[in-house]
């Protein structure tokens, strides 16, 4: 991939986090282009990552390999539009960070069969932690395959999607999903204070148990309910917090709550298709 030449529209924290796990994984400075219509977060791309940063999209994109939209979904149509004609004369691959927006209607605003990929990532790709899902459609070739997966691997895992359907499910789990766990870990250091420990106490044993939790899962072959029931002595004190949990059906709560955000990333694409 280090002789590809990656051209990014947006400069925004998506944008950046992916220019600095690519760096970071190797690939050279003179490969990356970005365009930015901002000139003071122009030259932060510049001294941050010594990258070729442009006012014009069409200037940032040319020659490019690939391309990454990474604007914000209302104005995602009017860039694509802008730009179809060099894209398809370039044959460059189009990868989409942007959520919400349809594979078919980003090839519709290109103005034909352009190979397209959609990408699902999270926030935790500012700390190259993020779990993306991608999806191709079928004018993407076998190494345009392999290089929208090298760019995202780049900030964390990747995994594929049969169906473009699944991208809603995947935005209600990952897409989402960092602000659900933040939200546990708001509620644990309130409920840790409201029982006398200090604040920043409350907040370092709540984010350390978070870690630890999660690297366990990371690290063993069995699944979340097994380690649950490893540590839950009967009678205990875990036993005790987690049956308040069950009792208040957590597992209904966080099922409702998916349901909602699955619904409502399917209704922002019907709303950006129509563009």
């Amino acid at each position: 991939m280090s002789e590809k030449i990656i051209a990014f529209i947006g400069g925004g924290n998506m944008a950046r986090s992916l220019i600095g796990g690519l760096i970071a994984d190797g690939h050279p400075h003179a490969g990356l282009r970005i365009a930015e219509p901002d000139a003071r977060r122009r030259e932060a791309l510049i001294e941050d990552f010594g990258i070729q940063a442009f006012e014009e999209n069409a200037t940032a994109i040319r020659g490019a390999d690939a391309v990454i939209l990474a604007v914000k979904p209302p104005l995602i149509a009017d860039v694509i539009r802008d730009l179809a004609g060099q894209i398809r004369e370039q044959e460059s691959l189009v990868i989409s960070v942007a959520a919400g927006v349809r594979c078919v209607d980003i090839a519709s605003w290109l103005g034909g069969d352009a190979p397209v990929v959609r990408a699902m990532p999270n926030t935790p790709a500012l700390v190259q932690t993020g779990a993306t899902a991608l999806y191709a459609n079928e004018a993407v070739t076998a190494g345009q395959h392999d290089l929208a997966e090298s760019i995202l691997r780049a900030v964390g895992m990747v995994v594929w999607l049969p169906d473009e359907q699944q991208m809603d499910a995947v935005t209600a789990v990952s897409g989402s999903g960092p602000a659900y766990f933040f939200l546990t870990m708001e509620a644990m250091q309130a409920a840790g204070e409201s029982m006398g420990l200090s604040s920043e106490t409350a907040r370092l044993l709540t984010l350390e148990t978070a870690l630890g939790a999660a690297r366990m899962a990371l690290e063993s072959s069995e699944d979340a309910a097994s380690l649950r029931q490893r540590v839950t002595s009967p009678g205990g004190t875990t036993a005790a917090a987690t049956q308040v949990l069950e009792d208040g059906d957590l597992a209904g709560l966080y099922r409702r709550a998916l349901q909602a955000a699955a619904r409502r990333a399917h209704e922002i694409g019907d709303e950006l298709g129509d563009q």
